[in-house]
């Protein structure tokens, strides 16, 4: 909220201080009827003691109301209305049911009580007042004189009038200064709100998402999980990019690196961070299915990254860019430690830990187009995903063989029953996933296919 908005919030009367101006002006114009009245002895002198008694009260009330109010803003609220209502049942009854000024009194009690709460607090008001009114009758010798001398009406109208005009003024006024300050807010809220979008943009969504809903405390913590990291780099990347020119190159990267964060979040990962071509991913914080799924989960991700490369291919091929990238990936998974790191001032969320280095070892190991896993990372996926045996490496850092295997194919789309298709050859490449593919696309898909082949035959014969 900006200064603008906070200085009209405190341009607005206080409730109090608004309620109190309203009380003052009703007991006025109550005690100019009784005035009138007197002057025109219409009313005997026995009750010329609620004139000061009408002047004085409000300002009690409010002195009273400033020292209960802080604590109790409703309740108190509701008491001052009810004293309010008896206060007017027993004037009405001690006016001698004097029919002008009664009604005036009534139609003053019936205001105020719209505008403090409602029909609810009209109705309990106005229940006070009967009732009082019929308890002063049973107190007091009450002497019926319904008729009303035309000074007193006219002062009693008048007065009336001048009450309520003045505080539907007060309240009219109010009510634009907080429908300008609601529309301030919102403005405010809107723009809160776009700029977490962009700040959103920095972070991976589900970092995010826990900072914004109160899950994750943003300050310097950190805690022990059993995580699976994964690295990927584009092999070649450095020589091609002494060969493409700079805006190529961005266009390029940043191509890819939006489609494999696409990937990433369709399977839940959590982007740590972009390092030029390199993506480093973990699954399993902030919210973790199992170490288990989460060991899937980054494995499935990493061949749906695999297989998407052959789409890209085709798309730099039709840019211009002839040589073909292949990406690299690694995986692991142990113990991370993982949370906020950093300063008071400026923390990143990520992960340290032997494991995490292992994972990045084992992509530097990788060959184009491999995926690679550690041991802990296939114990958990075998029966899921096909792996062949590469044997144990020497890993920088480490000081025993590590175990590693080269993923092959989910098990499902081995064999006859696999699911794609890809042959890529000079001049051709196709990928074909059939579990990819709608039911609606499906016609689309076969007669590409079919037009594909016509060409290709025409070609052929000539």
């Amino acid at each position: 909220m900006n200064v603008t908005t906070m200085n009209r919030l405190n341009a607005l009367p206080a409730p109090p201080l608004r309620e109190y101006y309203s009380r003052v002006l009703a007991y006025i114009a109550i005690a100019a009827s009784i005035a009138a009245g007197t002057y025109v002895q219409h009313f005997g002198y026995d009750i010329l003691w609620m004139v000061p008694y009408a002047l004085l009260y409000p300002h009690l009330a409010h002195q009273l109301s400033l020292r209960f109010k802080r604590d109790h803003p409703q309740r108190t609220t509701l008491v001052l209305l009810f004293v309010d209502a008896m206060h007017t049942g027993a004037g009405v009854t001690l006016l001698g049911f004097s029919i002008v000024p009664s009604l005036m009194a009534m139609l003053v009690l019936v205001f105020s009580a719209l505008v403090v709460g409602g029909l609810r607090y009209l109705g309990l008001a106005l229940l006070i007042a009967f009732s009082a009114s019929i308890l002063m009758a049973a107190l007091s010798e009450v002497r019926f004189n319904p008729e009303t001398p035309p000074i007193a009406s006219a002062v009693s109208i008048i007065f009336a009038t001048l009450y309520i005009c003045i505080t539907a003024y007060f309240v009219h006024q109010q009510g634009l200064r907080l429908a300008q300050v609601r529309s301030d807010i919102k403005r405010e809220q809107e723009k809160a709100a776009r700029l977490a979008r962009n700040l959103a943009k920095y972070l991976s969504p589900q970092v995010w998402e826990s900072i914004f809903s109160g899950k994750k405390s943003v300050r310097l913590e950190t805690q022990r999980k059993k995580l699976t990291v994964f690295f990927s780099d584009i092999k070649g990347f450095t020589e091609l990019s002494e060969e493409l020119e700079a805006e190529a190159l961005t266009d390029l990267l940043n191509t890819y690196l939006n489609e494999m964060s696409k990937i990433c979040l369709k399977y839940g990962g959590t982007i740590d961070k972009f390092i030029g071509d390199s993506v480093m991913v973990f699954f399993g914080d902030p919210a973790s299915k199992g170490a288990k799924q989460d060991a899937v989960a980054a494995v499935s991700m990493a061949i749906a990254m695999r297989k998407h490369m052959k789409v890209l291919r085709q798309q730099w091929r039709a840019q211009g860019i002839t040589k073909p990238l292949e990406i690299r990936m690694g995986l692991n998974t142990g113990y991370c430690t993982v949370g906020n790191f950093g300063a008071d001032t400026r923390m990143d969320y990520t992960i340290i830990g032997r494991d995490v280095n292992l994972a990045s070892r084992l992509e530097s190991a990788a060959e184009a187009g491999e995926i690679l896993i550690s041991h802990e990372t296939y114990s958990m996926i075998k029966d899921v995903v096909m792996c062949r045996d590469k044997g144990q490496i020497n890993v920088k850092g480490f000081t025993r063989p590590v175990q590693i295997y080269q993923v092959v194919d989910f098990r499902r789309d081995l064999g006859a029953t696999s699911s794609y298709v890809e042959h890529e050859l000079p001049g051709f490449s196709m990928y074909l996933d059939t579990n990819g593919i709608q039911n609606f696309d499906k016609q689309r898909v076969i007669q590409a296919l079919q037009q594909a082949a016509e060409k290709l035959r025409d070609k052929v014969i000539m």
